[in-house]
């Protein structure tokens, strides 16, 4: 009797994942051997802060960062500096004791698995049908924020993970473990300001029970990432808090509009930078009037809230952060199931051409601040291509 399809099927999976792993490992040998071979970026930012706080030394010190960038590879005149709070440390720490090169590896292979792990999940969680779920692995590894963080080395793949951890934990009524994965989306808190008020809203006009276990899984959680690394390094908050106060990176031009604003009007004018984020919160204050009697669902309410504070963020946004607005996308994937075939297509033409313009941008070697565009447009597409029906 021949072997049934579905054994045929995980037989043939079976070898072309010991084929891969076979592969990954050849190729993982050579990249350990040949620093040349996707040198380090960012990436050496985490590394070198984790690594110096381990010792019990300042992580926001550029003058003990550089020689330790440099030590990993990275060719840079100047120290790139994690400007992340401390508690990001308790994630940094531990590849901090590691090799440089074995550190940025492990660092790579982690940060693949969260983004496809969040993908995956977000599937699901939009009503992605469970036999197309690939689509959202092949959405999340072409969308080019995800190839910029993984090549840049940055933390996305974490805050991505949190806000999805978050959006799961709160479905299945587990009130203390989504306040705890506030932690990890409190790694660039600046980023998602909206969905800080929001939570504190929601936490309000939630009975008392579910308010204290938000609050006190959230607080449990950030004392415990607080703690590890003030354990190696009891002076880590005052250094944050010099560095935050006499070594910001004021030359940096971030691709926000409060930005773009200051360069059309002057950059003397610090309050323009802040001009979007006003305007964002009015937004979220009307939102939250006019729906005042209904349901708050997070799944549903959370890709607009992540891309109107990206798009009306005060600094940061850099084109690799866009990473985290991932739920956007893959909720309107996921909603392709029973849509139109004009409305797929009208989809899929959107899809390449804003990551066919980044693509463009970066093989042009475009500075960071001129992708100031791509949020707004991802906003705009969203608006006109989101699911008309509830999220599951």
């Amino acid at each position: 009797m021949p072997p049934a399809p579905a054994t045929r099927r995980l037989a043939l999976l079976g070898l072309v994942l010991v084929a891969c792993l076979g592969g990954i490992a050849w190729k993982g040998s050579q990249l350990l051997a040949d620093p040349s071979i996707f040198p380090p970026d960012d990436f050496v930012e985490y590394w070198a802060a984790g690594r110096l706080n381990a010792h019990g030394q300042d992580p926001y010190d550029g003058n003990r960062l550089l020689p330790l960038e440099r030590e990993a590879g990275r060719e840079t005149d100047e120290p790139i500096m994690m400007w992340n709070p401390p508690w990001t440390l308790t994630v940094a720490m531990p590849i901090g004791l590691l090799q440089p090169r074995v550190a940025q590896l492990l660092w790579l292979a982690v940060s693949l698995a969260l983004v496809v792990w969040s993908a995956d999940r977000l599937w699901a969680l939009y009503g992605g049908p469970a036999n197309t779920r690939w689509v959202a692995w092949v959405l999340a590894l072409t969308f080019l924020p995800t190839l910029f963080v993984l090549q840049a080395g940055q933390i996305g793949p974490f805050i991505l993970c949190g806000i999805v951890g978050f959006l799961l934990a709160e479905r299945a009524g587990r009130p203390w473990l989504a306040g705890a994965c506030g932690v990890l989306i409190a790694i660039k808190p600046h980023l998602m300001y909206l969905l800080w008020v929001a939570l504190a809203g929601w936490a309000v006009r939630r009975p008392m029970p579910i308010r204290w276990k938000v609050i006190t899984g959230g607080a449990l959680a950030g004392l415990v990432a607080m703690a590890i690394p003030l354990a190696r390094n009891p002076d880590v908050i005052a250094q944050y808090r010099e560095a935050m106060a006499h070594r910001t990176p004021e030359q940096w031009k971030s691709p926000t509009i409060g930005s773009l604003l200051r360069e059309l009007f002057g950059a003397h004018r610090f309050g323009l930078q802040f001009a979007p984020t006003v305007i964002g919160l009015a937004w979220l204050a009307y939102v939250g009037w006019r729906d005042r009697d209904r349901t708050w669902s997070w799944a549903e309410r959370m890709p607009m809230l992540l891309l109107v504070s990206f798009v009306t963020a005060s600094y940061g946004a850099w084109p690799f952060d866009l990473v985290i607005l991932l739920p956007a996308v893959i909720q309107i994937g996921a909603g392709l199931a029973p849509a139109g075939v004009r409305h797929r297509v009208v989809t899929a033409a959107v899809y390449a051409v804003i990551n066919g313009a980044a693509l463009a941008m970066n093989l042009l070697k475009q500075t960071s601040e001129t992708f100031v565009w791509m949020a707004p447009s991802l906003l705009a597409a969203y608006l006109l291509l989101r699911p008309r029906r509830p999220t599951p």
